[in-house]
């Protein structure tokens, strides 16, 4: 259709500024705000007066795509041009405003409206709680003389995306009427705060159910890992959209569970149910191979990217770069990583990680060093896959070194970083550094961390630390008979071959004992 109309514009005589406008509108309605925009710039520039629906429409585009240099200049010329009373320009800039997050110039373009309907008070209410600035938006609702539903509904919004169910709650019951928004609204909001026996209340409350409600409830029993909920009410969804098959293929992949995620997409492309795939259903398919290191899946699903529509993204190919990368085709993976358009965070640290975990610690050392020349920050993402890299190279001072830098950079290191640096310490044989490491973490350390530690004194043969690393360990798993081993083997490897006997799991009663302690578990 887009094409058709492009043709019919270019084929006209001398297309007036109303035609123009029309396209302009076109556009600006079907979602291509880009293309409205730039019919817009090349109306100009053939010389041509913009009308009232034309600068509209394009204000309204640059507000979607929060195109800010473009939007003012339209807006420079809403005085030259004799719109300033427009009702339609005035509200399409306030709104422009509001997006852009200018709530300064919002509310001087609103206060000096002189006709204002219920679109002008909502865009400008829009713009105060898109700045966060819940307070003021509350005192400008309550002023609103004549609230509509998408007043009530952006309130609502508002207070559920501070966490503040309690008011959105109030809010909700005090509405004259809901739609479906309303309602989706407060299930999302719930579902936001972890509470899903509220949101699932009000899902069964619905007086009538959209896609959007269905999704909301599966991406809410995603985020709180309760898989089988989610699973239950896609399974009773009758006909299926790609949406909604989305959801519950990236429950699965976000959840662990990367072998129903395929067996899903499987499903969703057989001939007697064929749902087209998109990009998002694919970030899902990769995110799940990466986890089964399932790179034969992936080949067969390039086989079929044509028969998909689908070109790859930025996005896409950063994920891929992580999949080659964890199945050990780190070329492929720098290859990809080369021709990416533009090198984000996400996709160096993707990287950075993948030569770690392949043994090119140097290489990832060069990646971080050319991160930093391109101005991005590292994140946790970024450290995991550097400390990796030094870990592999034995490189101790150097990591040590990276990990004290986290907290300069604003990065506060996790139990997996611990846990790296302990290995790494513990694998040149600095074991007393590694348990003085462990004792002065800031949160508890867990079974992997002092896992590390008793391996790295299994390789040292170190009795006293072991003994320490051993019982921690029990304390916190079930399955201790490898830590058991272990400590055995230590024993054994410094001929204290009592110790190594005692030191035992009964079968009929699960006793362990360590010697020197009196403890059981």
């Amino acid at each position: 259709m887009a094409h058709y109309v492009h043709l019919v514009l270019h084929h006209m005589h001398n297309p007036d500024s109303f035609s123009w406008g029309c396209m302009i509108r076109f556009f600006s309605q079907k979602g291509q705000f880009n293309e409205a925009i730039s019919l817009y710039v090349q109306m100009q520039r053939n010389g041509l007066s913009p009308t009232s629906h034309a600068i509209s429409s394009a204000l309204k585009s640059c507000a979607k795509v929060q195109d800010e240099l473009h939007g003012v200049s339209i807006h420079g010329q809403v005085h030259v041009l004799g719109f300033d009373a427009c009702v339609y320009v005035q509200t399409a800039l306030l709104d422009l405003y509001s997006k852009i997050g200018d709530v300064g110039t919002a509310r001087k373009l609103f206060d000096e409206m002189s006709d204002r309907n219920v679109v002008s008070w909502n865009s400008m209410l829009s713009g105060y709680l898109k700045a966060g600035n819940l307070g003021k938006a509350q005192e400008f609702f309550e002023e609103i003389p004549k609230k509509d539903v998408v007043s009530w509904n952006s309130m609502i919004s508002g207070y559920a995306k501070a966490g503040d169910m309690d008011l959105a709650y109030s809010l909700f019951q005090q509405m004259p009427e809901r739609n479906l928004v309303s309602w989706n609204t407060m299930i999302g909001g719930y579902a936001d705060c972890g509470s899903m026996v509220s949101a699932r209340e009000f899902f069964d409350a619905m007086p009538m159910r959209n896609s959007v409600s269905w999704i909301t409830m599966i991406a809410g029993y995603s985020k709180s890992g309760d898989v089988e909920s989610a699973q239950k009410l896609f399974d009773k969804m009758d006909k299926k959209d790609l949406l909604l098959y989305n959801a519950m293929i990236a429950c699965y992949a976000q959840n662990s569970r990367p072998k129903e995620a395929l067996e899903l997409f499987s499903e969703m492309i057989k001939p007697e149910i064929y749902v087209n795939p998109d990009k998002m259903t694919l970030a899902s398919v990769i995110s799940a191979c990466s986890q089964l290191a399932d790179l034969e899946y992936w080949c067969w699903i390039e086989l079929h990217m044509n028969d998909f529509g689908i070109i790859l993204d930025d996005h896409l190919t950063t994920a891929l770069i992580d999949l080659y990368a964890k199945c050990g085709s780190i070329d492929r993976a720098y290859e990809l990583f080369q021709g990416l358009r533009q090198r984000d965070l996400v996709a160096y640290s993707a990287m950075i990680y993948g030569c770690g975990i392949n043994g090119r610690s140097f290489d990832a050392i060069k990646l971080y060093e050319q991160m930093l020349g391109d101005c991005i920050r590292p994140n946790l993402a970024t450290y995991t896959g550097l400390l990796t890299a030094y870990n592999h190279a034995g490189l101790v001072e150097e990591g040590y070194q990276c990990f004290n830098s986290m907290k300069e950079n604003g990065v506060m290191p996790s139990l997996d970083h611990y846990g790296i640096m302990i290995d790494l310490l513990g694998r040149a044989g600095w074991l007393n550094e590694a348990y003085n490491l462990i004792t002065n973490m800031p949160m508890r350390p867990n079974a992997s961390v002092w896992g590390a530690l008793l391996l790295a004194c299994r390789v040292h043969n170190n009795v006293e630390l072991g003994e320490i690393a051993v019982q921690h360990c029990m304390k916190l798993e079930s399955d201790v008979a490898g830590y058991c081993s272990l400590l055995s083997s230590i024993y054994a490897a410094v001929g204290k071959w009592e110790d190594a006997k005692k030191f035992r799991m009964s079968e009929e009663g699960k006793i362990i004992k360590v010697p020197g302690c009196s403890w059981t578990i």
